[in-house]
């Protein structure tokens, strides 16, 4: 049981760390990216952050590369 609460407290802290850096990021245009798809019609709002997803999981491709690189050197 211990495992368990300390998995959900990681995870609680992550998800607060994702929202603060999301806001963050959105005051400096990403989420807004040329490639985004957004649809506004009668009271309904979609948004695909299709560019914004691309860009993060190239960098995040990278990061994770360099890091590992390193792990194995």
């Amino acid at each position: 049981m211990e495992g368990m609460s300390k998995f959900l407290i990681l995870l609680g802290v992550i998800l607060i760390v994702l929202g603060v850096l999301w806001s963050v990021l959105g005051k400096l245009g990403l989420g807004r990216l040329p490639g985004d798809i957004v649809v506004e019609r009668d009271g309904v709002h979609v948004y695909i952050p299709l560019a914004t997803s691309i860009l993060l999981s190239v960098v995040l491709s990278l990061v994770l590369t360099f890091i590992f690189w390193l792990l194995n050197r």
